[in-house]
């Protein structure tokens, strides 16, 4: 018995059994496939491209106070117009969603129109300044929506975009506007400080105006001045004293009186005379009796004399009045060593508590030094912010700038009918070999002789032709009307697809009798 293999001709007899069971599910799958793409709704896009511009001033003049960068700004201005409360404004606005509105919650519409929306970055490699290395930045973003109404798209679309424009310029804005704010209010708060800690300082000069540390060599200065001059009336006192001691020698021996001295002198010359006349003579001699007299009369009048307190003697007044003076000018220089030591003691003990003064000082300096920097600082700072703030409000920073508006879509952007067709045809012709394969193979039925020889290994002796009756020729003709029928519905359907996927046929009509005419 020889091997069962099947020739090309074999093929085409089987096409030829079993061309029903090819083209009839073929021309179903197909049909279903266009019936499909046609019964889907049309779903228009329109898109907004929107560049995101840098800074017109330069940096080095403006510094922008905004710091975030436009990736992160432009999530969080999607994430504001995202909202549950701006996206059912809009439906609200143009009725979208109409005929979900009444079997969707309002929550399941909003989550619509998001998955309608759609936000995409476009990218590109720029050189960084500062590291002076290719880096990836979002230099413009599209935003897209999509709806089965192309006029409603475009409006909502152009909608989303200048609600972007406008929440960007906003937020810009603010966040400069809050800066400012923010220093100022801090710039304020430092000023406040600066003033409590000037006052204190100026209350604690008052209270130690001589032990601050920047007097401290005008103190050391002025106790040394005080101490040199102690000591130069200490030398000075020594002097006074020495000449006080002489002239008090000098006047103790010089008597007050010089007529005193005189009687004096002559009182003890009497009195050596008497004693010698009394030796030779007795009292009642006369020469005794006038010595005895004249002492006794010298007596009372050396007595007199002692009473008077004026002295007489030019010397001892002299003398006395030198020590007076001597005197006067000691107990002078008495009281100016003791005025200096006070000073001194003073002056020391400022100097003692300078170190105690100073440290106190000290803290309150560094903490006004380090309070004044901050000012400084926070200063310049506001300045910058209020220049930042102007440029933003005259729209000079960076900003986004419209370079594509959105348009009214003209064609529909899905679904892709002409796909869905061609994955139909695919299916369909898969669907007609697997179901002919399937009634093939599964059929016993012997077709011609050199089939019947390959089965029995048998010679064929004759064979009988096939016997067509009127109701086989009936259903052949019928069979060939529903070919016909079929090949005008596939033509009807290709001037669908057409209308639909290549261009509307009243614009082909026009091209062609235009094209006729020329």
């Amino acid at each position: 018995m020889e091997p069962n293999l099947m020739t090309p001709r074999d093929y085409l007899e089987i096409i030829k059994r079993r061309k029903l069971s090819l083209i009839l599910p073929a021309l179903i799958v197909f049909l279903a496939a266009a019936a499909v793409a046609v019964a889907l709704p049309s779903i228009y896009e329109s898109v907004s491209t929107i560049l995101i511009e840098e800074q017109e001033i330069p940096d080095d003049f403006v510094t922008a106070t905004v710091s975030s960068y436009a990736e992160q700004r432009l999530q969080s201005i999607n994430q504001r117009i995202m909202s549950s409360s701006r996206l059912l404004e809009i439906i609200k606005r143009y009725n979208l969603y109409a005929d979900l509105r009444e079997k969707w919650t309002t929550e399941e519409v909003i989550e619509k129109m998001r998955e309608d929306i759609e936000l995409e970055p476009t990218s590109a490699e720029v050189l960084d300044r500062r590291t002076g290395r290719a880096t990836e930045v979002m230099i413009a973003f599209t935003l897209s929506y999509e709806g089965k109404n192309p006029t409603v798209v475009q409006q909502v679309a152009n909608m989303l975009a200048s609600l972007f424009l406008s929440e960007n310029l906003k937020l810009r804005e603010q966040q400069t506007k809050e800066t400012s704010e923010f220093l100022e209010n801090e710039l304020e708060k430092i000023k406040t400080k600066l003033q409590e800690l000037d006052t204190k300082i100026t209350a604690f000069k008052e209270q130690n105006i001589n032990a601050l540390p920047e007097l401290l060599q005008v103190n050391i200065q002025s106790l040394n001045n005080l101490e040199n001059n102690i000591e130069r009336f200490n030398e000075q006192l020594r002097s006074l004293k020495e000449r006080e001691g002489y002239l008090h020698t000098q006047l103790v021996s010089i008597p007050p009186d010089e007529e005193a001295r005189r009687d004096e002198q002559r009182l003890e010359e009497l009195k050596v005379q008497l004693a010698m006349l009394r030796t030779r003579y007795s009292d009642e001699y006369p020469d005794v009796k006038k010595a005895i007299a004249d002492i006794q009369e010298l007596g009372k009048k050396l007595a007199q004399s002692k009473k008077s307190d004026k002295p007489d003697n030019p010397a001892y007044v002299t003398l006395a009045s030198q020590l007076a003076s001597t005197r006067v000018d000691i107990g002078s220089v008495k009281r100016q060593i003791r005025e200096f030591e006070k000073k001194a003691d003073d002056y020391r003990s400022r100097i003692e508590a300078m170190p105690r003064v100073e440290e106190s000082y000290q803290v309150m300096v560094t903490e006004r030094n380090n309070l004044q920097a901050k000012f400084d600082d926070l200063m310049r700072n506001v300045m910058e912010s209020r220049m930042a703030h102007g440029l933003e409000k005259e729209q000079k920073g960076e900003r986004f700038t419209m370079i594509d508006p959105a348009r009214l879509p003209e064609k529909p952007y899905k679904p892709n009918r002409l796909a869905i067709m061609l994955i139909g045809v695919v299916l369909g012709i898969g669907a007609g070999i697997g179901l002919a394969s399937l009634r093939e193979f599964s059929d016993d039925t012997v077709w011609n002789a050199d089939q019947l020889l390959r089965m029995a290994s048998y010679p064929v002796l004759a064979g009988i032709p096939e016997i067509r009756t009127s109701a086989d020729i009936a259903r052949k003709r019928m069979m060939r009307m529903a070919g016909v029928g079929a090949f005008l519905l596939l033509i009807a359907a290709g001037v669908v697809v057409f209308h639909f996927l290549v261009m509307d046929l009243d614009v082909f009509w026009a091209k062609l009798m235009r094209r006729i005419a020329l």
